[in-house]
């Protein structure tokens, strides 16, 4: 493990405001089809050399111009890194809602020709990294919408050669839910990540990962649960294969289960394909490997627009910054769920993407007023 780096973008405008992004890249950098790993101090001097000057004296006005543009633009043959064109559109998109004296969200609402009349908070999806335990009491007590995320990244120690690891894990939780909850009302979605473990235990097996997240939902039940990345096949035609027969499965079984697909599924052009081909039952758009955040919106409204859940995703790697503007653009989209980050200590993501809905949609509604 090393440290994450990110690095700041900040734009003085002509009336001396500041707007700010902040470029960052997802924890396992490189992986399935990612960027390489992102150090500031290296693409700090890019920036510099062939950047900086473009930016200058441009309309922030025309957002959706130039972020395309800095979208596409190659050096030396080679598109920016991911992480670059996240943290500049970011920036710009920050600068055009300061042009126009709008919060983020509804200066995308604006931007897209969406409703600008009702906004409403989108819930929250808490991470636990490997305190797996100790943290779900922290989101038990701050009632977080849904949970754990759990990190479930190795088959011995976390998932169990036979998956039986998990499926104690998923009783406990249900069990500690229910019995330590506040209210009787309070009952989370369940969201677990596991990182194609599923499928290498059960050697991608469609009717034994069938039978066996039949036993994680009967587990679960009252609550409802989904599970995240169940199948990686090392490259995304399989998976997208892997994924569609394996959703097709439980639904024809009617098992109330929830697919989600994170790997592989990195750009826009990815989005619309793992949702053309019917695989999951939820996309996880992740913010930092769609580049520009404009990519990130058309993903989350297509998402809507299909009929699959939207899940405004991204890192425990990212900023507070970083977060935040990516949580308006989960409002302005309507996103079925968002990303508690950046972090797993489970109480810094929490406070800094549910405090800043709060204060978002507190001036949306004097907006709407």
């Amino acid at each position: 493990r090393q440290a994450g780096e990110a690095l700041s973008i900040l734009l003085i405008l002509d009336n001396g405001s500041v707007a700010t992004g902040d470029c960052a890249a997802v924890q396992y950098s490189g992986a399935s089809g990612r960027d390489p790993l992102f150090l500031a101090a290296t693409y700090e001097t890019l920036f510099h050399t062939h950047i900086k000057d473009q930016l200058i004296g441009l309309d922030v006005d025309d957002f959706l111009t130039h972020v395309r543009y800095f979208d596409q633009l190659t050096i030396e043959g080679k598109r920016l890194h991911t992480a670059l064109r996240y943290g500049i559109s970011q920036a710009l998109l920050e600068a055009c809602a300061i042009s126009h004296k709008l919060p983020v969200a509804a200066m995308v609402r604006r931007l897209y020709d969406l409703d600008e009349t009702t906004y409403h908070a989108i819930p929250i999806f808490a991470q636990s990294g490997d305190e797996r335990m100790l943290n779900v009491d922290k989101m038990i007590i701050k009632e977080a919408d849904v949970l754990p995320h759990a990190l479930i990244n190795n088959i011995d120690t976390k998932l169990g050669r036979q998956g039986e690891l998990l499926l104690a894990y998923v009783t406990w939780l249900k069990d500690r839910i229910l019995s330590k909850r506040l209210s009787d009302t309070y009952a989370p979605i369940l969201h677990i990540d596991v990182y194609g473990t599923i499928g290498i235990i059960f050697d991608e097996d469609t009717e034994r990962m069938t039978a066996y997240l039949k036993t994680l939902a009967d587990a679960a039940s009252p609550l409802q649960l989904r599970i995240e990345g169940p199948v990686d096949c090392g490259n995304q035609a399989g998976t997208i294969q892997a994924l569609k027969a394996l959703k097709q499965s439980l639904d024809a079984q009617h098992i109330p289960i929830e697919i989600v697909a994170d790997e592989w599924c990195n750009t826009f052009e990815d989005v619309v394909a793992f949702i053309q081909e019917d695989c999951a039952h939820m996309i996880q758009v992740k913010t930092p490997d769609l580049g520009s955040v404009h990519n990130t919106i058309e993903a989350l409204l297509y998402c809507q627009a299909h009929g699959v859940g939207a899940y405004s995703g991204g890192t425990c790697n990212e900023t507070n910054l970083s977060a935040q503007i990516t949580t308006s653009i989960a409002i302005a989209t309507n996103a079925k769920q968002v990303l508690a980050k950046p972090g797993m200590g489970t109480d810094e993501g929490i406070m800094i993407v549910k405090n800043h809905m709060a204060r978002e949609l507190a001036l949306l509604r004097r907006l709407t007023r």
